[in-house]
């Protein structure tokens, strides 16, 4: 079948996205939004729009019941969950099939399989996929814990079953630390995911993060799109990624990729999904972390390199078509790199919601912005702070770099906060340029002092810039204020004359 109109149940970049590939397609969009949201941009490009609750999420965007009622009411036959919210859902793709209604996403019982840590590494031993050594099950107090990680060997890695985000991880490199380490983990677990189990695994000191794309349809075909790399990190959440992985070897890529493949089919995958590894950039040893079962914030660096739109992909697989490529039509062209663009303070990290005053998108060659600023546009305190995505793509590294060293320069944004400069100084950086960068690069390398300091370069340079505006745009408005009297005092004296 072929959908005439699917429902966003997201916000932001990406719902437009979604819009913009469902629009390709010839499909009708309805887009949902909280009273937050009401001027966002997804909400002024879809075709239908919906209000659904205040601003918070947990009453709006969170709110299965509501969407599926808009669904019905607007006549939507799928609903695309992006990324966050209920797109790892499996209830909410459960309560969608008794609906009537399509998820576009993997089955319930894909979600269900990956969602739980323990469970889905049990999974992957079976089938074969490596896998970090560490506990087999959970482990339920503090004097276990130290027994297992003896055992292991520190440093040590504790992570929340049913974690993510970064939220639930804790690197324990001495006893000392293990006690609290354990308790935060135990805690973020139960705060954020009512679930406060918790496992232990080998920390890999010299780590890389390394993903696969893979996609699967409901014909038992699945294939991989190659990998990306997505160890520009702090706190555990991805700042920078790029595809393909310049420490990945091709004969190393080709065994990760077909482990990647193997963990979607152990479980019949359906869908764009993610399989994450941990990689030993001293070894070359790769290990299976977990698998995220929707489209990825990075997807956009796979369709640079590989020339596949992967949400069409997705809305085509759920309409129950064949994939509409196999794996030896998928080859790699060039390199591409992403910057997530946040409304940030690069002092600090902390949030930056405002209104946006003057907004400036980098264009050019091979560049592309996935965003949802605008001039005007008041960015809210409550989802998350990426406003846009910036991608470039070269025919090398080297060339991709250089686009997108030109495309930050030209990005600009006032009236908020970013962390612009944060990927300026990124791109600078020798193990930047040279691949060796691992995950914990940002925080060791980039100190906050270098931070402060280039920050203040780059706002004196935009304060120049406003202030030359303002004072055009003043010059601008006296001339026409003086002519405008000129004009007055001229029309005066012709009355003037006319009277007398």
């Amino acid at each position: 079948m072929k959908f005439k109109k699917i429902l966003i149940a997201n916000r932001g970049e990406i719902a437009i996205r979604v819009i913009r590939s469902a629009r390709a397609m010839g499909i009708q969009t309805v887009a949902v939004y909280s009273e937050a949201d009401r001027d966002s941009l997804h909400v002024l490009l879809a075709d239908e729009a919906y209000l659904i609750g205040p601003a918070e999420s947990a009453q709006s965007y969170l709110q299965a019941g509501k969407i599926i009622d808009v669904a019905l009411k607007s006549g939507a036959e799928a609903i695309h969950p992006g990324y966050g919210f209920l797109s790892e859902n499996a209830q909410f793709a459960r309560d969608l099939n008794k609906a009537g209604l399509i998820f576009i996403g993997p089955t319930p019982e894909n979600i269900e399989a990956m969602g739980d840590k323990l469970a889905s590494r049990e999974l992957m031993k079976k089938a074969s996929v490596p896998t970090v050594p560490g506990t087999e099950d959970a482990v339920s107090n503090v004097e276990n814990a130290a027994i297992e990680a003896e055992k292991i060997g520190y440093p040590v890695m504790i992570k929340a079953s049913a974690g993510g985000g970064g939220k639930g991880i804790r690197v324990v490199h001495g006893p000392k630390e293990l006690a609290s380490s354990f308790r935060a983990c135990q805690s973020e677990g139960l705060n954020y995911f009512k679930d406060d189990r918790v496992f232990i695994e080998r920390f890999i000191q010299n780590p890389k993060h390394i993903e696969v794309q893979v996609f699967g349809d409901k014909h038992g075909h699945v294939v991989h799109l190659y990998e990306r790399e997505c160890s520009g990190q702090r706190r555990h959440q991805k700042v920078i990624e790029e595809a393909p992985s310049i420490s990945v070897p091709s004969d190393i890529r080709e065994k990760l990729c077909s482990a990647a493949v193997k963990a979607a089919q152990s479980i019949n995958y359906v869908g764009a999904g993610t399989v994450e590894f941990i990689f030993d950039n001293s070894t070359k040893e790769f290990f299976f972390m977990e698998m995220n079962t929707r489209l990825q914030v990075e997807h956009p660096v796979t369709e640079m390199i590989t020339g596949r739109d992967l949400v069409r992909e997705q809305i085509s697989v759920a309409a129950g078509y064949n994939l509409t490529f196999t794996q030896d039509e998928v080859s790699i062209s060039g390199h591409s790199i992403e910057c997530r663009i946040c409304a940030e303070d690069p002092k600090t990290f902390a949030p930056s919601p405002g209104k946006i005053r003057l907004c400036r998108v980098p264009q050019g060659e091979f560049t592309r912005v996935d965003g949802c600023a605008y001039p005007g546009y008041e960015i809210p305190i409550y989802y998350d702070p990426m406003i846009a995505k910036l991608i470039t793509w070269g025919k090398t590294r080297e060339e991709c770099i250089g686009r997108m060293k030109r495309a930050l320069a030209e990005f600009m944004l006032t009236g908020i906060k970013t962390n612009i400069v944060l990927h300026k100084n990124i791109l600078e950086h020798p193990h930047f340029i040279d691949g060796s960068y691992t995950t914990q690069f940002i925080e060791n390398e980039l100190s906050n002092k270098s931070q402060r300091e280039l920050f203040m370069f780059v706002d004196d340079h935009i304060f120049i810039i406003s202030a030359a505006i303002k004072a055009y745009q003043e010059q601008k408005r006296k001339d026409t204020s003086r002519l405008s009297t000129a004009r007055r005092w001229k029309t005066l004296g012709r009355q003037s004359q006319l009277r007398n």
